[in-house]
């Protein structure tokens, strides 16, 4: 059998739903092409707001108890059927796709996101990926199943002398890792 290095899989729970494996656009892509596994709406970052605005001066002025911060502004997480296998030392970087700020004022909150090498086949989710997104649009922005959300990045990592593992064994899925 070959050895297997780097490359995505799709995850058991989406194996009958025509899941694209991530692909490079041209010859000299860095990234893999991410799609969304399902049709997800982004609720608008400045439509939330208003809203939270509006409902809470209405509530201060009845006297109850005004929604909290936590009840907003959360990325949203976009499935997309897909797992990572790389080797000792390597991740996958999730990237924001140029066309995502761009033309549907779509971004990552984080900015990147790092999926490490022992996430695959973990026992929460199976290394299912998610892609966090937040849309900063004035209009809810719905994303299509096979919508192209982002771009994903074997890369090295380097580790310091005298490295010390906090603990050795994951114990979650997706945010797990504290």
């Amino acid at each position: 059998m070959e050895k297997k290095n780097r490359g995505f899989e799709v995850i058991r729970s989406y194996k009958d739903k025509a899941i694209r494996i991530p692909q490079r656009q041209t010859k000299y892509s860095a990234g893999y092409d991410i799609e969304a596994a399902e049709t997800v709406v982004l609720p608008s970052f400045w439509k939330q707001s208003v809203y939270y605005l509006i409902h809470n001066t209405f509530l201060m002025i009845k006297g109850q108890e005004t929604m909290k911060e936590d009840d907003l502004w959360q990325a949203t997480l976009v499935p997309t059927g897909l797992k990572a296998y790389m080797m000792e030392n390597e991740y996958l970087k999730i990237v924001n796709r140029s066309s995502g700020s761009y033309k549907y004022q779509t971004t990552l909150p984080n900015g990147i996101g790092i999926i490490d090498q022992d996430y695959y086949n973990n026992e929460k989710n199976e290394g299912h990926i998610y892609i966090q997104l937040i849309n900063y649009g004035l209009k809810d922005r719905t994303i299509h199943k096979g919508e192209r959300i982002a771009q994903g990045i074997f890369s090295k990592f380097l580790q310091v002398d005298d490295d010390q593992v906090v603990n050795s064994d994951r114990q979650g899925g997706f945010g797990s890792s504290g």
